[in-house]
């Protein structure tokens, strides 16, 4: 056994049982945190008095967590997953406590006001959410060989799904109905999706620290500081501008061209800084190992593809279909099915064949499949049209949920296993942030074109600001009627802004088979390097030895 190959460890089946336990209890935290808070948002800003903040409030977790996912990974490899990982809990059990506070003391020093403290508290929740996914995955790297990690991976993976799906289903229902009145103080029920987590924590927290044993690591260096601050110094703008890229300010406006081009000149700069690192945090000769060149722009857009068309889908089903908020998001339960099943499924082939890329193909050729039927859908396509539609994505999606991070694993040497796998999680996260902007900026466009069509002469003349004002009274109104008092549409004005909505909608659909298909065309170029199991890795280890190797 080598000293900084945890692979080679031994573990009991009770340390791998339990670690296992733990582990899927912070990746479900983690992936129920990125969609359970989107649909309380609108009472939130109501309560927090927050409307022209709401955008931040999900901005501020997005821009820590995606920044801080290649630092934790490094972190990992130097000084021990275990004990940074329990850190890092600790730090988002303390932004998810917090989050859940805001508002509740009024006005603080610096922090402000209920809004802006939530922004700030779930910046903090992000910095340690950053590391859930990249050190789970990387724990689960050291723990079992290439081939066992497709059954985990594809457990894990099958979670992310299905928490993207129950996510805001759960976040609906702790809003509406989780009001209680503790000693004579009324508890809102939005406040609830952060308090949720508590318990969730301190159980893993529990079990990591009882019963999961210490990994062997790279141990010794130095934490490369500036390129840290460069990650933070590159991205940060970058996510902003994609963030408010079309929607807060034009794409060419002086803010978002000056965010782009600071984050150019950082990028610049932290190529610059970590050729000449002795511990890089971003090792760039990764990138001149082919699969992890391959498949992390795999992943990119895969997830790119992913999220423009789940998270618009809703808006399809309202504005198309006029289905209510709460059945759209059961609409979307057959994605979630057939997603967990491929991904559980694609994880059971890869340890029993020990190949990736297969499986890899097979699930994007049955996506292309996926979304070109769903880029059909029209004004007469039933709920139950949407669905077989939706599962055949989903079957798509499954093997993408894990098969790209175990390549890079297997890829690469065991010392730079966690910053490796945190580079391929954070191209994960990019990709899905460029999807959204990327259909947010489609969607503004289209409906902008379909409603100078359809609109009535008075509405000829709308801005974008306003057509997105009428698409939200549009929406609301159904399951609203004070909205329809406060904010009163004509009719006409209304079907033309639901029918806009609707093309522009299937638009996205179609945008997302262009980048699916080129995403199958990378995954061609992945190279395929067959996966061996543990024995056979510990196996070579003592020939090695033995040969004085």
């Amino acid at each position: 056994m080598t000293a900084d190959d945890p692979t080679l460890q031994s573990f009991t089946p009770g340390e791998r049982r339990w670690t296992l336990t733990g582990l899927m209890i912070v990746f479900l935290l983690g992936a129920l945190d990125q969609t359970i808070v989107a649909t309380a948002m609108p009472r939130i800003v109501a309560r927090l008095n927050g409307l022209s903040l709401y955008a931040w409030v999900t901005t501020a977790y997005l821009l820590t967590s995606t920044v801080m996912v290649p630092i934790w990974g490094k972190l990992s490899d130097l000084y021990g997953r275990k004990r940074v990982l329990m850190v890092a809990i600790g730090i988002f059990l303390a932004g998810s406590t917090l989050s859940g506070l805001s508002g509740e003391f009024g006005t603080l020093p610096l922090l402000g006001g209920g809004m802006t403290q939530l922004i700030a508290f779930r910046a903090l929740q992000g910095i340690g959410g950053g590391a859930l996914f990249t050190t789970s995955f990387a724990i689960i790297a050291d723990m079992f060989g290439p081939r066992e990690r497709g059954r985990y991976s594809g457990l894990f993976g099958a979670t992310f799904g299905l928490a993207g799906v129950l996510g805001p289903l759960i976040g609906g229902l702790l809003t509406d109905h989780a009001n209680v009145t503790l000693a004579g103080r009324a508890i809102e029920g939005w406040r609830f999706i952060f308090y949720v987590n508590l318990p969730l924590t301190l159980l893993s927290m529990a079990i990591i620290a009882a019963r999961m044993p210490r990994l062997a690591h790279h141990a010794g260096g130095a934490i490369d500081w500036l390129g840290a601050g460069l990650i933070v110094a590159a991205f940060a703008p970058f996510l902003l501008a994609l963030s408010w890229g079309g929607h807060d300010y034009a794409w060419t406006s002086p803010l978002i061209l000056g965010l782009l081009a600071a984050a150019a000149v950082a990028l610049a700069a932290l190529v610059w800084a970590e050729a000449r690192a002795a511990e890089p945090m971003v090792p760039l000769a990764l990138f001149r190992n082919r699969v992890f060149a391959t498949a992390n722009p795999a992943t990119f857009i895969f997830n790119a593809a992913f999220l423009g068309v789940v998270a618009f889908l809703p808006l399809y089903l309202q504005a198309g279909l006029g289905v209510a908020a709460t059945a759209s998001g059961v609409a979307l339960l057959p994605l979630m099915f057939g997603l967990v099943f491929a991904s559980g499924l694609a994880g059971y082939l890869v340890s029993r064949t020990g190949l990736y890329k297969p499986w890899l193909i097979a699930g994007g050729v049955v996506l292309l499949i996926g979304l070109g039927l769903l880029a059909a859908v029209g004004p007469k396509t039933t709920l139950i049209g949407i669905g077989w539609r939706l599962f055949i994505v989903g079957l798509g999606l499954g093997p993408a949920q894990s098969l790209f991070s175990l390549a890079v694993q297997n890829a690469v040497p065991p010392r730079q296993m966690g910053v490796a796998t945190s580079a391929s999680q954070f191209f994960r996260q990019i990709g899905a942030t460029v999807g959204v902007a990327m259909a947010g900026a489609l969607l503004t466009h289209d409906v902008t074109l379909e409603m100078a069509r359809r609109a009535p002469p008075s509405a000829l003349g709308l801005a974008p600001a306003a057509a997105a004002r009428l698409q939200s009274a549009a929406l609301e109104q159904a399951e609203h009627p004070e909205i329809r008092a406060a904010t009163p549409v004509p009719a006409a004005l209304v079907g033309a802004t639901r029918a806009s909505l609707a093309v522009a909608t299937v638009d996205i659909f179609r945008a997302s088979l262009l980048v699916a298909g080129l995403g199958l065309v990378v995954v061609i170029l992945i190279p395929a390097i067959p996966m061996r199991s543990r024995e056979e890795r510990m196996a070579d280890a003592e020939a090695a030895r033995a040969e004085g190797i």
